[in-house]
């Protein structure tokens, strides 16, 4: 079992916004990129890069799909009380 995860995210105050950026990235523009750009979260500045973490660290919306989803994928809108998330999951150990 996974004990830390790796993601990448980008944050945007409406569900309009997430959905615009989830369709930049599905026509092909770079996560990095486009989280530089867009992401209101100071880890954009890193094109949206958290580093690893582990469990009870993040929001437990945010964890979920850390941990669940398969590495590479793509996840989005998820909302939390910060706002909403294209999360991208990046690593697991």
């Amino acid at each position: 079992m996974s004990t830390q995860a790796r993601a990448s995210h980008i944050l945007v105050k409406t569900e309009d916004q997430a959905n615009q950026i989830m369709k930049r990235l599905a026509d092909g523009e770079e996560f990095d990129k486009v989280a530089r750009r867009f992401s209101s979260c100071p880890s954009g500045k890193q094109g949206g890069d958290l580093g690893w973490f582990g469990k009870g660290m993040m929001v437990p919306e945010f964890e979920k799909i850390a941990f669940e989803e398969q590495v590479g994928k793509v996840v989005g809108p998820v909302k939390t009380q910060f706002g909403y998330h294209i999360i991208k999951v990046t690593g697991r150990k």
